[in-house]
């Protein structure tokens, strides 16, 4: 399938499709993509290289699209490796070739790899330019989404923002899937943290005229962009995505995810639309981390342990801190057969996030739910329909 944004923009990327870890901790189904573009001009100019276990391949993508010529300069907007994992395969084969990077780049650069840069950079910053022909490059510094090197790049002739690991996705770019539910994956297990950076991303965004999104992972974007721009605002501001309540369940024996699907089960009787319940014991972390940030509202539901808390949602509150996790409104089950301690460690663990409202009552359950614990969990489903207004 032709990927290319234009005739003198080409697509050169490469498709990992047996990948089953991305950075060796997120399951990618389908793979994943790097993609690299080519421009084609007076001068000719690489847009990032890919991963090296994908070196060979995208080699043969470029010597293709080159038809013989000779690159002039290759553009690093990113330095982690995989996005610069085949640039020095790429400077054997063209050693007169410019790397374009701002300082940062050049820093982490000589830190992962034995080089000599002498007259072999050029360096820029915020707002520089750099002509190809009928082509002009502007580049924007946008450090922290997600290292502090990281930049973009606008080409002001074709519209065509080069965007990085910004609106970016898992999986490869001929997937055929929803792009919100693995981008929204991908932006908060990996970006998520840093909300203020890419809202200084949004506004510099803003002032430019864009035609074409062009991400480092994922597909090309060229419709609706305001469609994408509206959910990195949203996501950025650790706003909810969704209405709803996403019940996070650690459960030993299946007793405390009975009483989480016991409150499922009331707040859908009471009108709530949207109740997605989560066994996180045997689900996807990353998949978790997503439902959390994507819906308004959340109800931790654990097993005491060792005196504190079932390993998993001790896990799952170190990933949602690490993620810059705040904003919502939680709802606490605990279970304990002899002396709960549940409730009092998943406090503990959220008390240092953001603007988290703890709901009342905090349902305290020993051993398995019974009869008379259906009043507490009622007025739990109670407040969280309330929370919602």
């Amino acid at each position: 399938m032709d990927y290319n944004i234009s005739d003198t923009i080409r697509y050169i990327g490469y498709n990992d499709k047996e990948l089953d870890l991305f950075e060796s901790q997120y399951e990618v189904p389908s793979g994943m993509a790097y993609n690299s573009y080519l421009i084609l001009d007076e001068k000719v100019c690489i847009m990032d290289t890919v991963d090296h276990r994908g070196t060979v391949g995208w080699i043969e993508n470029l010597k293709k699209e080159l038809d013989g010529r000779t690159p002039d300069f290759v553009v690093v907007q990113h330095m982690e490796p995989d996005h610069s994992g085949s640039l020095l395969a790429l400077m054997e084969l063209y050693p007169k070739m410019q790397l374009v990077g701002n300082a940062k780049t050049f820093q982490l650069l000589q830190q992962f790899y034995t080089i000599d840069l002498e007259g072999k950079t050029v360096t820029v910053k915020e707002g520089d330019t750099l002509s190809l022909g009928s082509h002009t490059l502007q580049f924007f510094l946008a450090p922290m989404v997600h290292w502090p090197e990281v930049m973009m790049t606008y080409e002001q002739s074709e519209k065509v923002f080069f965007s990085a690991d910004a609106f970016g996705k898992f999986g490869t770019i001929d997937t055929e899937e929803d792009w919100a539910c693995e981008a929204r994956r991908y932006y908060f297990n990996i970006v998520g943290k840093y909300g203020a950076p890419v809202q200084m991303l949004m506004k510099k965004a803003a002032a430019l005229d864009i035609a074409v999104i062009a991400p480092l992972h994922g597909p090309i974007l060229s419709e609706n962009l305001s469609y994408y721009l509206d959910l990195y605002q949203t996501w950025s501001t650790y706003q909810a995505e969704s209405k709803g309540v996403f019940i996070a369940v650690a459960s030993i024996h299946g007793n405390t995810l009975a009483a989480a699907k016991k409150l499922e089960e009331l707040l859908l009787a009471k009108g709530e639309e949207r109740v997605v319940v989560s066994e996180i014991s045997r689900e996807d972390m990353a998949e978790i981390v997503e439902d959390a940030f994507r819906h308004d509202r959340m109800v931790l539901a654990a097993a005491s342990y060792d005196a504190g808390v079932f390993l998993p949602m001790h896990d799952l509150l170190t990933h949602l801190s690490y993620k810059g996790f705040q904003n919502r409104k939680v709802g606490l089950i605990e279970n304990g057969s002899w002396a709960p301690s549940a409730a009092k460690t998943m406090r503990g663990l959220l008390e240092p996030m953001k603007n988290i409202e703890i709901l009342e009552p905090v349902v305290s359950i020993r051993s398995s739910m019974k009869e008379e614990d259906l009043p507490q969990l009622e007025a739990l489903a109670d407040a969280l329909i309330a929370a919602a207004e």
